[in-house]
């Protein structure tokens, strides 16, 4: 019996001398209960005693492996918790110290251009339309009076997805918003006042081009909407947008297949460091009988313009911009600046 007890009692020293050693424990732990430790020697002697003798000796080792083996584990358990400890010590966090929050969101300028544009032109009667960036042939080109192999069509070189229409034509991504006039035109009655804007695609990209950019177009369809009109629009536009009375609209002749006549729109502002620099802003014109008629309109009744503004230019104009890449660079540095 006193062997027995010393031989727990070393058997709880050897383990916790092992300090904050694994290997060092699982070495005690084969000392005494090992295929050749001191336990497992007892007990195969135990085959040399008569019953009586074998029974009172077998429960004698028994009870001393039951403390060796629950002394190991509670030192196994202390020493996972000191390691614990140590761990969440080294990682500590001192919940004194103010977080680090994050700071708030902006919006982009150009979505600020965007949502400018959108109250301009609703506070003048104009609805907003929206629709696909992924068009179909007919209504990116054909409706706009660009039929297949017009040299017009090179102007808008653009990215063709997998898959057709339902003619058979390539699918792509819209070159400008114009086909949303369709849309729109053909799902309502005249009068028909309306800007589309929204994201376009091209492919281009250099200081002042990006593949991806952004439109608005706009649509005023009637009995009796002439030029006189569409100045009078735009001139109003560009004196909210800028908020600046001292500028100047001028219509300089140009060409795009879906109106006729067409113009190029320049501004001149008054003052500032643009002062005196015609600019050019938009393409507009009036609607071509042809478009008006794939609009399922009579163009012998029906008369109006359109016209089409790049959000990006009004927006480098607006916040004095020279470069087109640094809106979509993502430096923080700059777009904290519009907000």
């Amino acid at each position: 019996m006193d062997s027995l007890e010393q031989l727990v009692a070393s058997a709880v020293q050897d383990f916790m001398a092992a300090q904050d050693d694994a290997a060092a424990l699982e070495n005690a732990k084969a000392k005494y209960l090992g295929k050749t430790g001191q336990i497992t020697e007892l007990m195969k002697g135990l085959g040399k005693l008569d019953p009586e003798a074998r029974k009172a000796q077998g429960a004698l080792i028994n009870a001393a492996k039951g403390q060796i083996e629950a002394a190991l584990t509670a030192r196994r358990d202390a020493l996972a918790e000191a390691q614990m400890q140590a761990r969440l010590n080294a990682e500590a966090i001192d919940v004194s110290l103010p977080g680090r929050g994050r700071a708030g969101g902006g919006l982009h300028p150009v979505m600020r251009t965007w949502e400018r544009v959108e109250a301009i032109f609703r506070s003048i009667g104009f609805e907003v339309a929206d629709g696909p960036e992924i068009e179909n042939d007919w209504t990116n080109f054909t409706a706009l009076n660009s039929p297949e192999n017009h040299p017009a069509r090179s102007m808008q070189d653009t990215f063709y997805i997998e898959g057709n229409d339902t003619t058979g034509k390539p699918l792509l991504l819209r070159t400008h918003t114009s086909p949303m006039q369709v849309r729109y035109a053909r799902s309502h009655t005249p009068p028909i006042k309306v800007i589309a804007p929204g994201r376009t695609y091209r492919v281009d990209s250099d200081a002042t081009h990006s593949p991806m950019f952004h439109q608005v177009e706009g649509l005023w369809i009637a009995e009796n909407i002439s030029f006189a009109d569409l100045k009078g629009v735009y001139l109003n536009f560009v004196k909210a947008f800028f908020e600046t009375d001292d500028l100047q609209v001028r219509f300089r002749p140009s060409y795009f297949p879906f109106t006729e006549p067409s113009a190029e729109i320049d501004i001149a502002f008054g003052s500032g460091p643009l002062k005196g620099r015609w600019l050019e802003i938009s393409g507009s014109g009036q609607v071509h009988p042809s478009v008006v008629r794939n609009f399922g309109l009579d163009p012998e009744k029906y008369i109006g313009f359109a016209f089409g503004s790049g959000l990006e230019r009004l927006t480098m104009l607006r916040y004095g911009v020279n470069d087109l890449r640094l809106f979509y660079e993502g430096d923080l540095r700059f777009l904290k600046q519009f907000n």
